[in-house]
């Protein structure tokens, strides 16, 4: 595996930044992806069971649009007062809002084709005209909308990967969606696991610094983790343990330090819009 070579980094000291343009683009990329895959599915393909939360593929599917929407829903709100969540905090504060999105997704219909279609039609309508800095009172607190916009390209790379798994037939990954995912996952580990004693290295999109101990400071650091893109989105959401991981992904760990099981799932299984 091929590594970064950025060994002995400093701790990240502000948070990373995303053009809203280049995220905007890129999840109407990732929607078009997995409106491509649904498309080609029959109905049995559609009534299959997924591994998330016990949801069919066309259930999944619908999620996906809705996720998008999201966007509009939230935009048609009044703005609340002052900025509560960023990305890294959506990441941590999501698992206690999973429960909602079940009467939503089960209202979306069997429109599969027009559901994304016009969840495509209407983010690139409204998203593009409304400034970056807009709060929006999403379930986990206000966040702006350019962040907000980062969570959904996280929401939609899972959920092509979920569709994948569950139909068995690849769901392509936008490149610009895929990158931003991972180094949001990755960031949400060094902010949940804090420290300089294990870098976590996810070639070519990311290296963060985690986990409390001693902090090198010039050469290899003497703990490695090493992986790609889709196996660490698949730790980072709990839909691989370590333990698989280790056994049958291309996972690297090396140091005492170096096991990060303690530490994962950084975003639930069940996330939400």
């Amino acid at each position: 595996m091929a590594s970064l070579k950025l060994s002995a980094m400093p701790p990240r000291a502000r948070a990373r930044s995303y053009d809203p343009a280049k995220t905007r683009t890129a999840v109407i990329a990732q929607l078009r992806l997995v409106r491509k895959a649904a498309e080609e599915l029959d109905a049995t393909g559609l009534d299959a069971p997924t591994r998330f939360g016990g949801r069919t593929v066309r259930e999944l599917v619908a999620h996906a649009a809705m996720a998008v929407t999201s966007v509009v829903r939230l935009l048609e709100r009044p703005a609340p007062p002052a900025r509560e969540v960023t990305v890294t905090g959506w990441a941590a504060a999501l698992a206690a809002h999973a429960d909602p999105i079940d009467e939503e997704t089960a209202a979306a219909g069997e429109d599969l084709g027009g559901l994304l279609e016009r969840a495509e039609a209407r983010f690139a309508e409204t998203a593009s005209v409304a400034p970056g800095d807009r709060l929006l009172a999403t379930r986990v607190g206000a966040m702006r909308l350019e962040d907000y916009l980062v969570t959904r390209c996280v929401e939609l790379v899972v959920h092509a990967d979920d569709l994948t798994a569950a139909t068995g037939v690849p769901v392509r990954h936008d490149r610009q969606a895929l990158a931003t995912a991972v180094r949001v996952l990755a960031d949400a580990l060094a902010a949940k696991a804090p420290g300089g004693s294990v870098e976590l290295r996810i070639p070519p999109f990311a290296v963060v610094q985690c986990v409390e101990g001693p902090r090198h400071t010039r050469g290899t650091p003497p703990n490695v983790v090493e992986t790609d893109p889709l196996t660490w989105i698949r730790l980072a959401t709990g839909r691989l343990t370590w333990a698989e991981a280790l056994d049958s992904a291309p996972l690297s760990a090396s140091g005492d330090r170096a096991d990060l099981s303690a530490h994962l799932p950084v975003l639930g299984r069940a996330h939400t819009v």
